[in-house]
């Protein structure tokens, strides 16, 4: 009797498991308005890929918000 043990030719990569995020924009003397969940990145995703994609989802809903300033960004592994 034989075994085989298959290996990948690249380790894989591991996951990075559900972040939460805070994400504050503010319109200088106009609005300001603060956005709050979790989101669960690619394995291969960073801070910023999330910051831009979260910043997009924001103004496709409410192009306003466009030029907004960041007042305030957090993300974070979902975990105590």
């Amino acid at each position: 009797m034989s075994s085989t043990t298959v290996q990948n030719a690249s380790p894989a990569v591991p996951q990075q498991g559900t972040h939460h995020y805070v994400l504050t924009l503010d319109l200088p003397g106009r609005m300001a308005a603060t956005w709050t969940g979790t989101i669960t990145p690619g394995a291969k995703d960073t801070r910023h890929d999330l910051y831009v994609f979260l910043r997009k989802h924001v103004t496709a809903e409410l192009p306003e918000y466009a030029r907004a300033n960041v007042a305030f960004f957090s993300l974070e592994p979902n975990r105590l």
